[in-house]
């Protein structure tokens, strides 16, 4: 019976290792024949000489800190300055301002577009003479740091493709975020902490959400995947050893899992389990770490002052630009803020003021703490969400009561330091606030300018992924060198 058992073994594994060799030779011929490069390096570029984890040239930057106002900021309200407005309150927009652009479902049924002039008032600003509303006196004070870039565009009219726009360079999902390829670019710069991390905060106005996929590695290995931190107790999920185990017994289950994992490598050649074998020795060095990081408790008062009280409560926007300041010094490459609430279609008057006394102070104070640090000029400091608003009103319009529309024609950013010019405003849009009508600068141009500052060339940043190959500007954007100091 032993020996009928054994010899019936025997006949499936020579038909299995037979069968499975035709067809993993026939599937291998045919691979080499529609992709030529499908056996060589899993990631390539068009440089020869680009080593993933150092720069093209020599860097502006050496660090990002992204301040994204998640559900569009009105510019109208903050930096674009428009007093046409408020003189054509309640007028038709002319449509040969409008020249046909794309509306949202929200006001494509409207029957008019009122113009709305703003509610607040705008003063001009430092040497530059900037325009900044009211209702960001602290920004209005570090004017002559920033970069203002009023004529942002983008393709994407509703929010989940175009922050995905901003932050992969496509409208559809699975692909690497900026900060994954700012990760996979330039390499760790301190090996206790990851490359890229993510820090989420809400506002008082209407929310929209954020998702995983926006600080996705997409196919780039999973070591560059954004770390998310939130307020809890655990600002890093599963870091602690689990109860009962010592230090040591984690390091000795760590080494052997690894043994184990590089056995798997040797034998299937997945770089993904490498990978895992980084992820799990990253995580043991976050433990002691992260709770340092995390702790903002012994910060001197001045620094407190700075930023405002509420950076002493966790999750808040003013706590995520204190502990970005911590993360950057500490040599992490990308820290992304995602701060929701600025989706204001029908009450904006009252919205939009308790939203930006949430991001004022911390803001102007993340500037100025780099600055006096010495670290401004190796940290671009970007502030700004993944579209516009309307010149005209959705819905019903009074002076006290309006709303605006998503707007992807024209809005604004702003940059400070990492190698951009100070007290500069940058692009025109018309008197309506609607059209750009000097400058342009389209998200993968942003895009480009970015990783420009960090020494990496957008062009040559490349990965082959399914024979094609893939950039975070897809195929097109430049770098806008008239920002450039």
């Amino acid at each position: 019976m032993e020996k009928e058992m054994l010899d019936h073994l025997m006949t499936f594994n020579r038909r299995r290792f037979f069968s499975k060799l035709s067809l993993g030779l026939g599937s291998a011929a045919l691979g080499s024949l529609l992709i030529p490069d499908l056996f060589g390096k899993r990631s390539d570029s068009d440089d020869p000489d680009f080593i993933p984890g150092t720069p093209h040239f020599a860097p502006k930057a050496k660090r990002v800190i992204y301040l994204f106002q998640n559900g569009a900021p009105s510019q109208l309200e903050t930096f674009d300055y428009k007093p046409k407005l408020r003189e054509l309150f309640g007028k038709d927009l002319p449509p040969s301002v409008r020249g046909g652009q794309r509306l949202t479902g929200f006001t494509a049924t409207q029957t008019s577009l009122p113009l709305a002039g703003s509610f607040v008032d705008f003063s001009q600003y430092g040497q530059s003479r900037a325009w900044v509303s009211d209702l960001f006196p602290h920004m209005a004070k570090i004017v002559d740091d920033l970069c203002i870039v009023k004529s942002m565009y983008t393709e994407a009219i509703n929010h989940d493709p175009a922050i995905t726009f901003f932050q992969t360079g496509a409208q559809q999902g699975n692909r690497p975020s900026m900060g994954s390829w700012l990760s996979y670019g330039l390499g760790n710069e301190n090996k206790n902490l990851p490359n890229f991390t993510v820090l989420i905060s809400r506002g008082k106005g209407n929310s929209q959400g954020v998702y995983s996929k926006l600080w996705s590695n997409g196919f780039l290995d999973s070591i560059h995947q954004g770390v998310q931190f939130s307020k809890g107790e655990d600002p890093v999920l599963y870091l602690r050893d689990p109860e009962g185990m010592s230090r040591q017994s984690r390091r000795k289950m760590l080494d052997r899992l690894a043994e184990l994992n590089q056995l798997a490598y040797e034998e299937v050649h997945d770089p993904e389990i490498n990978a895992k074998i980084k992820q799990y020795e990253m995580a043991y060095r976050m433990q002691t770490a992260v709770p340092e990081i995390t702790d903002l408790s012994k910060e001197p008062d001045d620094i407190i002052k700075l930023y405002g009280s509420d950076c002493l409560i966790p999750g808040t926007f003013a706590a995520n630009c204190l502990l970005a300041r911590k993360l950057s010094e500490n040599g992490v490459r990308f820290v992304q803020l995602y701060h929701q609430g600025w989706d204001q279609h029908v009450n904006l008057p009252e919205e939009i003021t308790g939203q930006t006394k949430d991001v004022d102070q911390a803001s102007a104070a993340l500037v100025t703490d780099l600055k006096q640090r010495g670290l401004l000029d190796e940290t671009l400091v970007i502030w700004g969400g993944e579209f516009g608003r309307t010149c005209f009103s959705q819905g019903k319009l009074t002076k006290e009561k309006y709303g605006r529309d998503h707007h992807p024609r024209c809005f604004t950013i702003w940059m400070a330091g990492g190698g951009i010019k100070p007290g500069m405003v940058y692009g025109e849009t018309d008197e309506f606030g609607y059209n750009s009508i000097a400058n342009p600068v389209h998200v993968h141009d942003f895009q480009a300018t970015v990783l420009h500052q960090l020494g990496l060339n957008h062009e040559k940043l490349v990965f082959k992924h399914l024979g094609r190959r893939y950039r975070l500007t897809d195929v097109s954007g430049k770098v806008v060198r008239d920002i450039l100091a």
